[in-house]
């Protein structure tokens, strides 16, 4: 990878389409569709099982499975089985977590959004201006945009 990620614009794109319905973790893949090489569409459908900490499970927040998506751009390896591709991926991905953890208190979803729960009904909310105003969701999914921005031109440099 070899271009410069502008991480504000990428993180503004995440957080736009966040609030136009996309979930959290097909927000951030689909502000990187042209990174990936992928049809934004494409994508948006690929990860849609991501959102909701999971489905709703509450686990794993869905703009940080979306980041760690993004990631892998930086490190392919020549074959899905390249072990040491993997192994930089994951490093990646240990590296990004620990950034996020720092930043915002956790990577899973439930604790993120003070969730006594451990899912929810299978049901998406409906995304109305209240919605908007009681979670933080849109910051999260901004803030894993531009972490993973940072993250694939710091591993251009270096």
């Amino acid at each position: 990878m070899s271009m410069k990620i502008d991480v504000e614009a990428r993180s503004a794109r995440a957080r736009e389409a966040f609030e136009q319905g996309y979930n959290c973790s097909q927000a951030v893949v689909v502000a990187y569709a042209d990174v990936l090489g992928q049809d934004a569409d494409a994508l948006a459908l690929l990860v849609q099982p991501l959102g909701g900490g999971m489905g709703r499970l509450r686990e794993v927040c869905g703009a940080v499975s979306g980041m760690f998506m993004v990631s892998h751009v930086a490190h392919r390896g020549v074959s899905a089985t390249d072990r040491q591709a993997r192994t930089r991926i994951y490093s990646g991905v240990q590296l990004l977590a620990d950034r996020y953890r720092k930043e915002c208190g956790s990577i899973v979803c439930r604790e993120l959004l003070g969730l006594k729960q451990h899912s929810d009904a299978p049901v998406p909310e409906e995304r109305t201006p209240e919605y908007y105003k009681r979670r933080p969701c849109s910051e999260y999914v901004a803030f894993a945009a531009r972490l993973v921005g940072e993250y694939l031109n710091e591993q251009s440099e270096g």
